[in-house]
C-alpha cells in the first residue's frame, strides 16, 4: 500500500507544479529486484507483526512465483556481498514460514501444548519441511541453526517470523543488502518494547525475556556479552548480552533500575499462538 501511496502523491505533486520540491529529495533505498515482489506482498498483506492469512492464500500465485525465484543459481548468490546474502535468507526463512501457514489455513490441529491454529500443529513445519534456495534444499531449522551463525549477527534472529505472536514484529517490507544494518538495528531497538522479546517488571523485580536468547544463546553471547555496561560483570554471559542489546534503548526509568544490578533474569514461554489478522477487532 505504501507504495501505491507513494505513486499517487508524486502524481498529485507533478500535477500541481510541485515536482521540483520532490525532486530535491533523496531516492528511497533500491529494493534488490529479487525481493521486490515479496516487498510487495509484505507491504499489503502485514500489518504490526500480524498477517492477513486468509488473503494472502488468495493471492498464492504471485507469492509462490516468488518462493520459486529463491533457487537462484549458487554461483549468482555467491558473487553477493555478505549483507545481500544474509538479506536473501532472512527474505527466505520468513517467506517459507508464509508458505507453510498458507499451504494448511486455515489450521486445526490437535497437539494439546500448542494453540490449535499454531504452526506447530503442522507436522515437521521447522525441522523436516523442505525448500528450495540458493541451490540448496532447506528446512527452516536448517536455516536458524547452520546456516545464519555463518554471518555472525545475533540481530537476525530478531527478525525471524516464525508465524507466532511470540516472536519479534513480522516487518511489512522484504531485507536489502543496502539497508540491512539500519532494519536490524530498528529490530534491536524495538525490542524494548515488544513483551514478547524483552520486559522489565520493576515491582517484581525481573527482567523477563524470551526463549529466542536461550535458543540462540551461544550467537548472543558472541555478539553481544563483551558490550554489557561493566556493572553487569558478575553476570552470566547469556544476562550480559541481553543487556547490553537493550540497554541503549531502554527509557531512562528503566535503565537506571537495572544499572542497580538487583533484579533477575528469566525466560518467559513462548507464545506459539498464530499471527492472524483475519477476524481480529
Amino acid at each position: 500500500m505504501r507504495h501505491t501511496a507513494l505513486r499517487v502523491l508524486l502524481g498529485a505533486l507533478v500535477c500541481l507544479g510541485g515536482w521540483s520540491a520532490v525532486a530535491q529529495e533523496p531516492a528511497p533505498p533500491a529494493m534488490d529486484p529479487l525481493h521486490r515482489p515479496f516487498d510487495e506482498i509484505l507491504d499489503i498483506y502485514v500489518r504490526d507483526g500480524l498477517v492477513y492469512y486468509h488473503a494472502l492464500k488468495l493471492e498464492r500465485p504471485r507469492f509462490d512465483r516468488y518462493v520459486a525465484s529463491l533457487d537462484v543459481a549458487p554461483a549468482v548468490y555467491q558473487a553477493w556481498t555478505p549483507p545481500r546474502q544474509l538479506a536473501f535468507w532472512l527474505n527466505a526463512y520468513n517467506a517459507f514460514v508464509l508458505r507453510t501457514v498458507i499451504d494448511h489455513y486455515p489450521i486445526r490441529g490437535r497437539a494439546p501444548q500448542y494453540p490449535a491454529s499454531s504452526i506447530r500443529q503442522i507436522p515437521g513445519a521447522f525441522e523436516a519441511r523442505t525448500f528450495r534456495a540458493a541451490g540448496r534444499t532447506v528446512t527452516l531449522d536448517g536455516i536458524e541453526k547452520e546456516i545464519l551463525p555463518g554471518f555472525g549477527d545475533a540481530r537476525a534472529y530478531l527478525v525471524l517470523g516464525r508465524g507466532a505472536v511470540g516472536s519479534m514484529r513480522l516487518r511489512s517490507e522484504a531485507f536489502t543488502g543496502e539497508r540491512l544494518d539500519a532494519q536490524l538495528s530498528q529490530a534491536a531497538a524495538e525490542s524494548v518494547t515488544r513483551h514478547a522479546l524483552v520486559q522489565v517488571d520493576q515491582v517484581a523485580g525481573v527482567l523477563s525475556a524470551s526463549p529466542v536468547f536461550s535458543w540462540r544463546e551461544p550467537m548472543f553471547v558472541a555478539s553481544f556479552a563483551d558490550r554489557a555496561p561493566a556493572t553487569f560483570a558478575t553476570r552470566s554471559a547469556i544476562e550480559r548480552a541481553i543487556l547490553a542489546l537493550v540497554d541503549p534503548h531502554l527509557v531512562t526509568s528503566e535503565r537506571d533500575y537495572l544499572r542497580r544490578n538487583d533484579f533477575r533474569v528469566v525466560f518467559h514461554e513462548f507464545d506459539w499462538a498464530i499471527n492472524d489478522l483475519t477476524n481480529r477487532p
